[in-house]
């Protein structure tokens, strides 16, 4: 079975189990986008000044690293037998 037929079958699989394959890039830089897209929203209402923005602008990429690292951690288990 060729690399590309494991592939599919594994996708296919996982969609029949009720599990969606999860693009962990895609994840990470959506939630970093959110998150500083909601910063500067709060910047803009004057919500928040700009003194804020140093303890502010590090939140939403340390929420997309963990959030990479929670929808990676069951591939780096590997299967179960």
């Amino acid at each position: 079975m060729s690399d590309l037929d494991q592939t599919t079958t594994e996708h296919a699989d996982s969609w029949r189990d009720g599990l969606h394959p999860i693009n962990v890039g895609h994840l990470v830089m959506g939630v970093a986008f959110a998150g500083l897209t909601i910063i500067w929203a709060l910047y803009m209402s004057d919500v928040v000044g700009s003194h804020d923005l140093r303890w502010l602008l590090p939140i939403p990429w340390v929420a997309a690293g963990v959030a990479g690292l929670v929808a990676a951690a069951p591939r780096m288990r590997g299967y179960r037998d």
